[in-house]
């Protein structure tokens, strides 16, 4: 199989591919990730899955050495990101992009120093890859609702962890941002 159409979205090295799926009558099949999609990434080495009922906002998160690739397996995902990392030449854009698995199949590779979250618009079952094992040292956030970001999400009062209520503002995260890394 060829690779799949990238969609630009205006932030460097942020990738979203239109995933193909090849139905039957016994319902469709499609690959979600292959290495040879993101040449010059790093290996994927461990696979999460996430569900968050609906009207749950995670996030803001980013790493300084992470990267993710995300496909949304069910239900509907608002996509926030904002590139923070210092010399990228998209430095300082944040945009929302919705991920609904119902209507199209997407992967979105989310490389470090993009901050990244979502809304879960509908029951949501996320499957996600990280090029590096969890240990909780790279696991840093930034306040989702922080008008500088300019991220209009959908819901002004979402279902939120403790965590995520008490990541900084931009402000401060931008006093040491990570590094742009092409």
């Amino acid at each position: 199989m060829s690779a799949p159409q990238e969609i630009p979205i205006g932030i460097a090295g942020v990738r979203l591919l239109a995933l193909e799926r090849h139905p039957d009558h016994r319902g469709w099949f499609a690959e979600d990730y292959r290495r040879s999609w993101l040449p010059g990434a790093r290996e994927m080495v461990q696979g999460n899955v996430s569900f968050s009922r609906a009207g749950v906002l995670r996030g803001l998160h980013f790493h300084r050495a992470q990267a993710d690739w995300w496909t949304v397996l069910a239900g509907c995902a608002f996509v926030g990101l904002y590139d923070l990392r210092a010399g990228s030449p998209t430095q300082g854009i944040g945009l929302g992009l919705r991920l609904d698995a119902d209507e199209e199949l997407r992967g979105l590779y989310i490389p470090a120093g993009v901050a990244h979250g979502f809304y879960a618009e509908r029951d949501l079952l996320l499957h996600y890859l990280v090029d590096a094992e969890h240990t909780g040292a790279d696991e840093l956030g930034v306040a989702w609702d922080d008008p500088a970001l300019g991220i209009a999400w959908p819901d002004a009062s979402p279902v939120t962890s403790e965590r995520d209520r008490s990541n900084p503002p931009l402000a401060e995260v931008l006093r040491d941002p990570p590094p742009y890394a092409p």
